[in-house]
């Protein structure tokens, strides 16, 4: 199907009612990508009562036979399965996707079900630039969808809980919040171009990207670190860790922006950095958001490698991780407040999917957006060499043409996120 028939076609269905399944319905999710994070999804959504994991789509052959596979002996059931997405947004039986693709897929999939008239799940990050992410936050109020962002901590009772108290002041006048990604990723060595596997359908897994020859370095978990396919490890686990930085600051796009870092350890195909800090200063609130990201031998911060510092003018507090926060106050770094408890943000999901109401989202598609632009700004000031001024109204520098070609990208047809979606 060419694109310019796909989406007449989904308009056509967007004036149908907003969700297929009733409050007592089955709920019917397609999981898009199943090779790593997706396996995850069906596992979560198919424990949750009324919701049955109805499509396994992936671009390689093997990867979807061998998971349906496994769901069989999991579930004692079949479950059917796709190469092509285009097919699943076809299904009127399916209600709600849930992305997991590689990253430069994220937002044009996310689009597609919403045009399709399907409510959708998509991995962090919701968009692989900026331009990408608000027209996703567009696509769902024009269709009306419900776009959930598959950052799990929104969903901790004891993280909202820390968010509360840093609006009640806790630790005081809270000025600087600190996300830390500090994650052993080794050298990933080597690969040299290789004849496509009769199993995969590269065409259909770059997608937007411009066409390049198959290698190992992509396939399948390395495209992280291709500026194609991902946006290194602060467009990784340092989204969660970002949109923690954000929520907990009360803040969204930044005035200005200053980044560095590179690779200074591995020769090997990554193309982003392995070290990377980042400073994202917010004049009007007077706060600042730091990021730093490291990959190898490396110190904890107060036991925490992967998570959140807050700091105010009475005290600080840690989010470890998910689900756990701590508070130390005064002078003497006095224990303050703290919780642990995880939740449930595939539960949150439906819930919403069933009311039909944004509200009860947790990690609304607006969230998707911010989080995700906030690492394509620091990876933009980082791959430029310099700091960057930026407009958070416009969405654009100022009086920077060579940094704001890199909030897009030159999309390949039919994958293309359209101007007007």
């Amino acid at each position: 199907m060419r694109r310019r028939q796909f989406v007449a076609s989904s308009l056509a269905t967007s004036v149908a009612p907003l969700s297929a399944a009733g409050a007592n319905d089955t709920i019917r999710v397609a999981v898009l990508g199943v090779h790593g994070q997706g396996w995850s999804h069906v596992r979560r959504f198919q424990e949750l009562d009324q919701v049955e994991v109805a499509v396994l789509c992936d671009p390689d052959r093997n990867v979807a036979a061998q998971r349906a596979a496994e769901f069989e002996k999991t579930y004692g059931k079949k479950v059917r399965t796709e190469t092509d997405l285009r097919r699943v947004f076809e299904d009127k039986d399916v209600d709600a996707v849930s992305i997991a693709m590689p990253n430069h897929w994220h937002a044009l999939a996310a689009i597609w079900a919403c045009q399709a008239g399907k409510d959708v799940y998509v991995e962090k990050p919701g968009s692989h630039n900026v331009y990408e992410g608000r027209k996703l936050i567009e696509a769902a109020a024009r269709y009306g969808r419900i776009v959930q962002h598959g950052v799990q901590l929104r969903s901790s009772p004891a993280l909202q809980e820390a968010v509360r108290k840093l609006r009640e002041g806790v630790i005081g006048k809270v000025y600087l919040g600190r996300a830390l990604v500090y994650r052993r990723r080794p050298s990933v060595g080597h690969f040299s171009e290789e004849p496509i596997p009769e199993h995969l359908d590269w065409n259909l897994w770059q997608g937007p990207a411009q066409v390049r020859p198959f290698s190992r370095r992509y396939v399948h978990y390395n495209w992280h670190w291709q500026w194609d396919y991902g946006n290194g490890e602060i467009g990784n686990q340092g989204v969660h860790e970002l949109d923690m930085a954000q929520w907990g600051l009360g803040v969204t796009l930044p005035d200005r922006v200053t980044a560095e870092g590179g690779k200074y350890l591995w020769d090997d195909d990554k193309q982003t950095p392995e070290i990377l800090t980042a400073l994202c200063h917010y004049e009007r609130e007077n706060k600042t958001i730091e990021i730093a990201v490291r990959h190898w031998c490396t110190n904890a911060e107060d036991g925490v490698e992967v998570g959140n510092m807050f700091y105010g003018s009475e005290g600080y507090m840690v989010i470890r991780h998910y689900d756990a926060y701590d508070t130390y106050l005064g002078p003497k770094r006095e224990p303050g407040p703290s919780r642990k408890g995880a939740g449930n943000h595939y539960e949150n999901f439906i819930r919403a999917v069933r009311s039909r109401k944004k509200s009860d989202l947790n990690a609304p598609v607006e969230t998707a957006h911010y989080s995700s632009a906030l690492a394509h700004l620091a990876n933009i000031s980082c791959r430029l060499g310099r700091p960057l001024r930026f407009d958070p109204a416009a969405e654009q520098f100022l009086a920077d043409a060579e940094a704001d070609r890199m909030l897009t990208r030159a999309y390949r047809e039919p994958f293309v996120v359209p101007q007007n979606v």
